[in-house]
């Protein structure tokens, strides 16, 4: 596709911000990450204050390495790929990302505190916390219009697979937000007028928190980190996709199936058998398309494979394909009931969600990241392609004991607390498995040290490339042909 810049002025003000705004919440997540980790090997630091317990800050984790980075990440490549794939510039401008942006990056904070302040909503909304739904729903539609703008008013006439994949993951997480989130009040005056209760009660609301939790997985970090996939994999290589129809099979496929997974979170509980097998049925399909874009991903680089040998940013994004390969194999396989009797409840799953996590979602926003600051700020390469090279061998080492821990752990926790005497009675009290865990979370919090360290020196290496100073300009010479 050729493309003249000249002619079609991009906002790229807006995506700097957002990709300097994705480094930083990574690294706060991160951070937050590998001292919850801390925590469970051990509890001192939990410092006995309420506002440092592992029970508050887990969730300023998760949703800082997933909203945050991950929303971050998905909000600048998304911007960055319609306006080029499209040949027009954003909808709206500088105006309207600019809204989204700041206004989102408050909410991240706001968010944050109402976790460590203890206003985390449950099956009742802790009253100072259910108009940041209402926000998040203006700042996404506010999204919506921006990205969906700018195609409306494209000048390619062919919509590209990567801007498909972005639109699925907008519309879906919009459905899954509003539908998670019904509620009534208690009462329109009085006191207790800003209290809401959900809509679904019991077994349906768990069925209604698994639809979303794991569409969340499914549409916000794998249908958006796919489409950065389709987008970065391809210009990095500097090869076209390796089957386009493939992508859009893949496509529809994995939509379809998707959004009818959530029930496999839910075997052996009070949910019907049906829905428990439906849930498992469709994960086990939902292989085939996941492993069908992992082929796509991976066969772009035909007759460029010698790029993973020279070019580390390539090394990250191809690396993140085959972890997701891993991870869409290890995911239907633990939601076959025999399996999952095994691993529900344990680290297995742990392993198993930052497999994919760190090794899938982070490697591609790291590529993405990479490949972003040097064209946004107008430079010829990275500061330094050999620290691109440690952060990946960093964190590769870092996820390797991360997971490996945590699976081990995992499976020594399942056949622990299914094992029997002779006299039929349990054979280890639950603080015996707990104390049998210490070790491998030791073993994790070492791997998610050297996910952070990896991290710091992508921190450095952007810096200095926005600077403008050129490290190693001989081996960026040397390795050209990877660009």
């Amino acid at each position: 596709m050729s493309i003249n810049t000249e002619a079609t002025p991009y906002c790229e003000d807006v995506i700097k911000k957002f990709t300097l705004a994705a480094i930083f919440w990574g690294v706060v997540g991160f951070l937050a990450g590998d001292f919850i980790a801390l925590q469970l090997a051990f509890p001192v630091l939990n410092l006995d204050l309420e506002w440092t317990s592992f029970g508050r800050l887990r969730p300023v984790h998760t949703s800082a390495v997933i909203f945050a980075f991950g929303g971050n990440v998905l909000f600048a490549t998304s911007l960055y790929i319609v306006q080029r794939t499209s040949r027009a510039g954003l909808f709206g401008g500088e105006g309207l990302g600019g809204f989204v942006f700041w206004n989102f990056q408050a909410l991240i904070v706001v968010a944050a505190l109402s976790y460590v302040l203890g206003f985390s909503q449950g099956q009742e909304y802790a009253e100072p916390e259910w108009w940041i739904d209402l926000w998040l729903t203006v700042i996404w539609v506010a999204y919506l219009i921006a990205f969906a703008g700018t195609i409306m008013k494209r000048k390619e006439p062919h919509i590209y697979v990567a801007n498909w994949f972005f639109f699925a993951m907008i519309l879906t997480i919009a459905m899954l937000h509003l539908g998670n989130n019904l509620a009534v009040p208690a009462a329109f005056f009085g006191g207790s007028w800003m209290k809401s209760y959900n809509v679904f009660g019991g077994v349906q609301n768990a069925m209604t928190q698994w639809w979303y939790g794991h569409n969340a997985v499914g549409f916000f970090l794998t249908a958006g980190f796919l489409g950065i996939m389709y987008y970065f994999v391809p210009k990095r290589a500097e090869r076209p996709v390796y089957s386009y129809r493939l992508s859009i099979v893949h496509f529809w496929a994995l939509i379809f199936l998707y959004i009818w997974a959530g029930p496999h979170h839910l075997h052996y509980t009070a949910l019907p058998d049906w829905a428990q097998t439906l849930g498992m049925t469709f994960s086990v399909m939902l292989w085939m398309p996941s492993w069908g874009g992992m082929i796509n991903g991976l066969m772009t680089l035909s007759g460029a494979w010698d790029k993973l040998r020279t070019d580390p940013v390539m090394r990250f994004l191809v690396s993140s394909v085959a972890f997701y390969g891993m991870s869409t194999f290890e995911g239907p396989m633990m939601s076959i009931k025999a399996v999952n009797s095994l691993s529900h409840y344990t680290d297995w799953g742990i392993g198993h969600v930052h497999s994919g996590a760190l090794g899938w979602v982070a490697f591609v926003s790291f590529g993405a990241l990479y490949y972003l600051v040097p064209k946004l700020w107008g430079r010829k390469e990275l500061y330094s392609l050999k620290l691109v090279g440690v952060h990946f061998w960093v964190a590769t080492v870092g996820i390797v004991f991360y997971i490996t821990a945590m699976w081990i752990s995992g499976i020594m926790q399942g056949l622990m607390w299914r094992a029997y005497d002779n006299l039929g009675f349990l054979q280890y009290s639950f603080i015996e498995t707990v104390e049998a865990m210490r070790p491998y979370y030791m073993i994790r919090a070492l791997g998610g040290f050297l996910f952070v360290l990896g991290s710091l020196v992508m921190v450095y290496n952007v810096w200095k490339t926005i600077k403008g100073d050129v490290a190693d300009e001989a081996y960026a010479s040397a390795t050209s042909g990877a660009r």
